[in-house]
């Protein structure tokens, strides 16, 4: 390796160390520890859909689409932070699909439960 590739090297790394939005703050790691919610939306799939909470999957999908937005009008633009709560909207509003679904096909568990 020549040393002018060595240092490029070691130049995009200062540069992505150095980064508004790099390892050294809380905008790279809030959205790393963020994907434990969509992991646990995804394991959420195999629960039995009458399981499922609607005012938490919902609180997910809103919550989750507005920190979209908020991602995109913050300093620095963190678009990692936009990425996992994509994701996380997306898997709440697929849990609400779900819910709706069964109780659509189910309405007498409904009447049951009431």
């Amino acid at each position: 390796m020549s040393g002018a590739a060595a240092s490029a090297g070691a130049s995009k790394f200062t540069s992505f160390m150095n980064h508004p939005a790099g390892p050294k703050t809380v905008f790279f790691w809030a959205p790393l520890m963020k994907w434990c919610l969509v992991a646990a939306g995804l394991k959420d799939l195999t629960r039995p859909a009458e399981k499922l909470s609607m005012s938490q999957n919902a609180a997910l999908a809103c919550t989750g689409f507005i920190w979209v937005r908020y991602s995109f009008v913050i300093t620095p633009v963190n678009y990692s932070l936009a990425a996992v709560n994509f994701f996380v909207g997306l898997s709440g509003l697929s849990q609400l699909g779900r819910i709706a679904h069964y109780r659509m096909n189910n309405p007498e568990q409904q009447k049951k439960e009431v």
